[in-house]
């Protein structure tokens, strides 16, 4: 899958949607139990035909480790369908937390399986109380209607339980447990193998045949489509739990059977009085209190729940907090039962009949485009991901906040006052900031994108347009940088020289962008990475440019002239083939109405002394050559005489960049430092006529 995508998806807290897990059988079990009812198929014959689908579908999915273990704890709730024996959902995940630890020794220091073992936790018991507090009980949850609910199937045993005498008991295991494989083996409840309320996690891009779809999720198709999410194998999202294993429907009806969630025969108080408290009544909200529908009520309340129990693994994980992924989650969660579904059937009809497959995909693909739309957008609304101290620190301030928060949002008066100062910050972060300190700010005519240990650089070029120098080493920063400028447009798109930290973030600014024109250095070095970026551009049919020295360029504000390498001067040479590659880099200076910049890409000593012989190049601004290496001729930089100095160097990097000397040496010459590992990306504005450096903050 793209990288960029991979990473949207994280962030916005749908990473779950990327892995096949437990829940991916339990949408595929659901769709089969609701085909064979409606045909009026008997119980067992209902389990076993589920079990049938499940198996096909890790088949698809091609059977790893993780999908056999979620393929085995599937069939044993099939088992206990078909056999009609009963389990209460808290005590089956424990007890399968445990079955599994004792299997696999090494889950017990997993995050990935801490964080379903608690977002189930979470559902299980946090999840049935704040949905009724949101929704009050069901108006058809009556003593009458209750026992009209709790006629007994005369395909199933009736069960009598205890404190509750005469009560129907569900056929299927109240909360058994399916294995989590994209969490390393986490633990789902079984509600999800059966209940209409089932969220699966996981696509593969909309395509049919062999994987395609892999584990797409679905969301509560029978009743409502409101979804549940889960919590991811080791990224920071919130949802449902289980890696998108737990159902908003089936757990907060307790673990409802496989075959309940079809003829309606669980109710959904029922349920909720055994997963939260089995002799409490269930409480209206006082009059006056905004309730919620039902189905709005059991999403929120799922998503909600989850957040709150994977919130401490989350902090010694990551030390983050993703406050988007429950909006995420709710809104992408109608889309994944269609990719699911329609996806699987196009995998095991294409062999047969691969034009039905290829009708299959298209709407399978829409579904995952809204899904990839959502996780766009979710990663560029501000306050997306909170920053937190990670590890015992950020969980014990997570612990004093927690102590804080109950007893103030406990009382009114101080909830009110609370509630009021988060609405005052929220616009200060949301509304006054921005205003405050925009970004790119106006009249930017130059950014240094904070791409970590690398260059990646963007000059104005017109309106939705830029003229990118260098890529970085990360697809997916380089995308966002260029993102956050609204550049939507390449016309011409400078590699210096093929070092990694320098050309591989090109898939990021080939996304979803038209580029013109490639300029790389006329002195062919590192062939084999040279010839893997000529590869590249061949396959999306962009030209590229190997133009001498003195070729020149006018786009927008930004006139860009090409300085270096000059082959009639032949190579500069260099110690050994790091710097000879370092060496060939492509040297541009830029001009705007306001001044001008440099641009020297990685060259060294000898490069650098080359260049002042021939031109002795002078500028308002400089981007420091290699990172501020120590490898610099100190005459070269004193020609230049720019007033400010631009570093693009990642934090705590292993070669010592930027080197003290260096930084010492620039000062000393009137230049002001500015460093992308300190300040973030840095923009070169054009003020009152003048350049002014601003720096958008790490």
């Amino acid at each position: 899958m793209d990288r960029q995508l991979t990473a949207d998806l994280t962030e916005a807290g749908l990473s779950h949607l990327n892995a096949v897990s437990g829940a991916n059988l339990a949408i595929v079990a659901s769709a089969v139990l609701a085909v064979s009812r409606l045909a009026g198929l008997p119980l067992a014959l209902r389990a076993v035909l589920a079990a049938v689908a499940m198996i096909a579908f890790a088949v698809v999915a091609r059977p790893s480790p993780s999908v056999l273990r979620a393929l085995l704890m599937g069939l044993t709730a099939a088992v206990a369908l078909g056999t009609g024996r009963t389990k209460d959902g808290v005590a089956a995940l424990s007890a399968s937390i445990l079955l599994l630890i004792l299997f696999d020794p090494e889950l017990a220091h997993s995050y990935g399986f801490a964080l379903s073992a608690s977002a189930t936790a979470g559902i299980l018991l946090l999840a049935p109380r704040w949905r009724t507090r949101l929704t009050g009980p069901d108006p058809a949850e009556t003593p009458t209607s209750a026992a009209i609910h709790d006629a007994p199937d005369p395909e199933r045993p009736v069960s009598t339980r205890a404190g509750a005498p005469g009560r129907h008991s569900d056929s299927a295991p109240r909360g058994a447990v399916a294995s989590d494989p994209a969490c390393g083996g986490g633990v789902t409840s079984a509600a999800v193998l059966g209940g209409a309320g089932a969220s699966v996690s996981a696509f593969g891009g909309g395509v049919a045949c062999a994987a395609a779809l892999r584990g797409a999720v679905t969301s509560d198709p029978v009743r409502w489509g409101a979804a549940s999410n889960s919590a991811t194998c080791g990224s920071a999202t919130f949802g449902s739990a289980v890696c998108g294993a737990v159902a908003s429907g089936s757990v907060l009806r307790g673990a409802a059977t496989l075959d309940t969630a079809f003829d309606g025969a669980a109710t959904s108080d029922d349920v909720l009085a055994s997963a939260a408290s089995p002799s409490a009544p269930i409480r209206s909200p006082p009059k006056g209190r905004l309730r919620l529908p039902r189905w709005a009520a059991e999403a929120v309340a799922v998503s909600a729940a989850a957040q709150v129990a994977v919130t401490p693994v989350l902090v010694l994980m990551s030390g983050q907090l993703t406050l988007v992924a429950i909006p995420a989650n709710l809104l992408a969660g109608p889309a994944v039962a269609p990719a699911t579904i329609l996806g699987f059937v196009a995998a095991l009809v294409a062999p047969l009949w691969p034009q039905a497959a290829q009708w299959l995909v298209i709407p399978a693909g829409y579904a995952v485009g809204w899904i990839i739309m959502v996780a766009q957008w979710a990663v560029g609304v501000p306050l997306a991901t909170l920053p937190w101290p990670g590890g015992l620190p950020g969980l014990g301030l997570l612990v004093i906040a927690v102590a804080v928060a109950i007893p103030v949002l406990r009382r009114r008066a101080w909830r009110t006052v609370a509630l009021t100062m988060a609405g005052v910050a929220l616009v200060v972060v949301l509304v006054v900031r921005p205003v405050a300190k925009p970004w790119p700010p106006p009249n930017w005519l130059m950014v240094v994108c904070d791409v970590g240990q690398g260059d990646g650089i963007v000059l104005a070029a017109g309106p939705g347009r830029g003229i990118v120098v260098d890529t970085g080493p990360d697809p997916v920063v380089m995308d966002r940088c260029l993102r956050r400028l609204d550049v939507r447009d390449v016309p011409l798109l400078l590699l210096t020289h093929p070092h990694a930290d320098h050309v591989d973030g090109l898939p990021g600014v080939l996304k979803n962008r038209h580029v013109g024109a490639v300029v790389v250095s006329p002195q062919r070095v590192a062939q084999q990475e040279s010839n893997r970026i000529a590869t590249i551009l061949a396959r999306h049919r962009i030209p590229e440019w190997t133009p001498p020295a003195g070729s020149r360029w006018q786009l927008g504000p930004s006139e860009v002239t090409i300085l270096a390498p000059d082959p009639s001067q032949g190579k500069a040479g260099g110690q050994g083939e790091g710097s000879l590659i370092n060496n060939a880099s492509v040297v541009a200076r830029v001009r705007w109405r306001a001044g001008s910049a440099l641009l020297s890409g990685d060259i060294e000593t000898e490069a650098q002394d080359e260049l002042l012989r021939r031109l002795a190049p002078r500028a308002d601004v400089l981007k420091v050559p290699h990172h501020g290496s120590r490898r610099l001729d100190p005459a070269f930089f004193a020609s230049v005489g720019a007033r400010a100095a631009l570093i693009s160097v990642g934090a705590d990097n292993d070669y010592g960049h930027p080197a003290p000397s260096t930084i010492a040496l620039l000062q000393r010459l009137g230049a002001r430092v500015y460093r992308t590992d300190q300040s973030g990306d840095l923009a070169v504005i054009d003020q009152d006529g003048r350049l002014a450096v601003v720096a958008r903050g790490p």
